[in-house]
Order: structure tokens, then sequence, then C-alpha cells
């Protein structure tokens, strides 16, 4: 199958020389790009004819976004009152007892409202973190309705082990054994994970936190990931009170915690990172681990501000992540990105917190977190993961007149106007291709009433 997108406006390949292309076309052939440039020279030696063209004048195109970490089931939990105005901690506590609930129809129906709303946002990729799996739910029901939706994925085989009864913040209704955790963990690399360029589904190894885990866990998870060639995950320094509690249970810092549990080097990355000491950055920065920067829910719990610029001088890759649907309240990535500029600059580094920048981060700072160099770009042989946005729409009215590219950062953040993933269009004229959305609004809904009001 081979597509031309055709006369766009602009063509932002975020590639090594971040070229920036004016009135250009791409040309993608199957799942990947196989030429960029104007629409005369990249169909000239075609050796067969294209299939389709999409006609993309007055549109900015880039690659699509990477979201590098997110809880998918959280997204039938939003606005609950009683977590309105608490702290991680709290909140936390507040929500435990109804994720209790979850099934394997609820956890489907809230993984395609995720992969909805982040397709609809100009995601292409995702990395989900789930880390409690009740009443029979498993990361298979996850896997199977992003599948359906065609968003790249990262599927985190999260756990907890640690509950109440142990020191835990979890109660003990939710947490699993260890042995149970790592036999399915394995179980599911076995089936899903997929290490060709380009795949589409990928396993991560995630333990939720240093106040859900044991030290066996980590190590065990950290040894189980590297046999296999894995990535591993997990939350770190997100808050003071999670300091507090790594001192009092452990004698060390968070980061210093991840350290001695052999937590760090370039298959590693952490979500929040909002409180790590200096010292610690440097040290991150030289094993090269990552950092999803999660700007949204810092701020909607209170947490603090994220050290970003510092972390990715310090050389450690930066991603952004829209965390939780219940911290945050929405999937949209492109609207992360303008938060990640604009709180950034309460930090007195505006040079720094420029468009440009964060939507680097958005696009090849989460592949690279990711440990992928297939996406983030527009290159010849990349993965055919692309985004477009209409210059005249209500959102960008004006502004898109002098920057497009700038636009969609400064600007309100629009929809996502076409996508395509691996090749496959999924969005087209704001619409998603192929499901009924509002069926799955009505699915959602029922599942999100029956597990709160229980």
């Amino acid at each position: 199958m081979i597509t031309l997108i055709r006369d766009a406006e602009l063509i932002a390949t975020f590639d090594d020389a971040q070229r920036e292309l004016r009135h250009a076309s791409l040309l993608i052939e199957d799942d990947r790009i196989a030429a960029i440039g104007s629409a005369t020279e990249i169909t000239a030696g075609l050796h067969k004819p294209v299939d389709r063209i999409i006609d993309a004048r007055g549109h900015v195109i880039l690659p699509g976004l990477v979201n590098t970490h997110h809880h998918f089931y959280q997204t039938l939990t939003r606005n609950l009152p009683a977590g309105q105005n608490a702290e991680l901690f709290d909140w936390l506590v507040t929500h435990y007892p109804i994720w209790a609930r979850l099934d394997p129809e609820a956890m489907f129906a809230a993984s395609q409202i995720a992969a909805a709303e982040l397709l609809l946002s100009g995601c292409t990729t995702a990395a989900d973190h789930t880390y409690l799996w009740p009443n029979g739910a498993r990361i298979d029901d996850q896997i199977a309705a992003v599948s359906e939706l065609g968003l790249r994925f990262h599927a985190s085989r999260g756990s907890m082990s640690v509950g109440e009864s142990q020191g835990g913040l979890p109660p003990d209704s939710v947490v699993e054994s260890e042995s149970a955790i790592l036999e399915d963990t394995q179980r599911a690399i076995e089936r899903y994970h997929d290490v060709r360029e380009r795949a589409m589904t990928r396993v991560v190894v995630a333990p939720c936190s240093p106040f859900s885990v044991s030290r066996d866990l980590m190590r065990e998870s950290a040894a189980l990931a590297r046999e296999y060639g894995v990535h591993l995950h997990t939350h770190l320094a997100e808050t003071r009170d999670e300091e507090a509690y790594c001192r009092e249970q452990f004698g060390c810092t968070p980061v210093e915690y991840a350290e001695q549990v052999g937590w760090v080097g370039r298959d590693v990355w952490f979500a929040h990172m909002v409180h790590p000491h200096s010292e610690e950055i440097t040290r991150l920065g030289g094993h090269c681990c990552g950092a999803a920067h999660c700007p949204s829910s810092n701020m909607r719990l209170g947490s603090g501000i994220a050290p970003v610029m510092a972390m990715h001088r310090a050389g450690m890759r930066v991603g952004l992540g829209v965390d939780g649907s219940a911290s945050n309240d929405g999937s949209h990535l492109l609207a992360e990105t303008r938060q990640a500029m604009l709180l950034g600059r309460l930090q007195g580094e505006m040079d720094d917190f420029n468009a440009r920048q964060m939507l680097w981060f958005a696009t090849r700072g989460g592949a690279a977190v990711l440990g992928r160099d297939d996406i983030g770009q527009l290159a010849v042989g990349k993965a055919a993961d692309i985004i477009g946005f209409r210059m005249d729409s209500l959102a960008l009215a004006g502004g898109a007149l002098h920057d497009p590219l700038a636009a969609l950062v400064f600007c309100q953040p629009p929809q996502v106007d076409l996508s395509f993933v691996n090749g496959i269009a999924r969005v087209a004229g704001g619409r998603l291709l192929g499901h009924d959305l509002n069926a799955m609004i009505a699915r959602h809904n029922a599942s999100a009433r029956r597990i709160v009001e229980a």
C-alpha cells in the first residue's frame, strides 16, 4: 500500500537535522516512511502506482506523539469528589477500594477510551502502567482493547505486593503474591513482547512504587526483565511523602533505593521524578536513565515541579506523560506538551522551555525513553506514525499564520485532523475511523458507574 500525503504547509520532521520543510509531501509504503520532499520528486521513481492521495494543503504535519506514562484504567474514576483536593497518598487511599472492583470488562472499556483520547490528541504510541489486576483482569484485556484501535502500545505488567499489613500503602485486597506476579509477567512477555522493528506491542516490567512492593520484587523484576531484554518502569521521587517513607523504611532516598536494587540503566525509566536531589540527577544521567514528565498530574496533586531541564542536561532521557486519567482527568498529550512549557517557565528558564523543545520531548524524547529509534521522527525507513493539524481551525486562528509549529503549543491545543499509525489511517477529518465513539463511551460509563457505585 502506497500513500502520498501531498503538499503540506509544513512538515516538521524532528529528525537528527530537525528539518522543517515548507510545501512538502511525504510518501508511505506499507508501514514505513519511504520518502519526503516535493510530490514530483518523491513519486518519480515509484515502481508501482500510488494507492491513496491525502490532500494536506493547509496542514502542519509532524511525527506522532509518544506518551511515556499513563494509567488507562483510571478513566473510570475521573473527578471523584473525595479525591478532588487530595495530595498523592490520600488520593491513592481514596481510590484503592474502588479500583479493587475492576474486572476484565472495565479494564477493556477503560483502555479503549484512553486509547481513543490519545489518538485524537495526536498520540500514536503510549506506555500504560497498570499495577493492580483484581477479579480476573489481565494485561491481555488491555492489549486486546488497544489493538482494536491501532495505537502502538507498550503495555506494563505492573504490580503491588506489599499491603497495609506489611507496612505498605495499598490495602491487602489489591496486592498479589510475588510468585504470581513474576509468573504472570513472564507469561505476558513470552506471549506479547515483539522485538521487531516497528513493533506494535511491547511489554514492560513495572512494579508500582517503593511504598507498594518489596526489595525482593524490585530485584527479581529487574532480573526477569533483563533476561528477556524488556524495559523497566516505576514511579519514583514523586512526592516528599515518598521520600519520608523511603527514609523511614529503607534508610535512604527513593533514588538511592532504586540504585540499591539495580534499577539504573538505559533499560529503566521513572515516572514523575519531581524531587530527586541534584547529585542524584547527575548519577542517573550517567546511567542514561529515563524520566516521564507529567506536569498536569504533578500540579493536580500538588506534588511540585520536576527539574526537567536539569535531568535533560545531565544525560537523562526525558519524555512526556499524561499520567493517570484520575490525576489529570484527561488524556490529551498535545495539551500536556503545552503544560510542560508553561510550567517550566515558572522556573525562570524561558528560552529552554520553548515550543520546539517541548515537542522534541513529546516525540524524539519519548521514543528514546521507551528505547526506540524507529518512531518519533519523520525520516526514511522509520515507522509511518504521522499526525496532521489543520491551520484554519478555530484553536489556531491567527496563530498558525506566523509559526504553524509553535502555534500547536502556544495556542489552545486542537484535536488532530489526521493520524496514521504504522501506515494505517486511524483518524481522518478529526474523526476516529472504524469505531463508534458514542458506543464506546456508553460502554465505558456503564463500567465506571458499576465500580464506583457498588
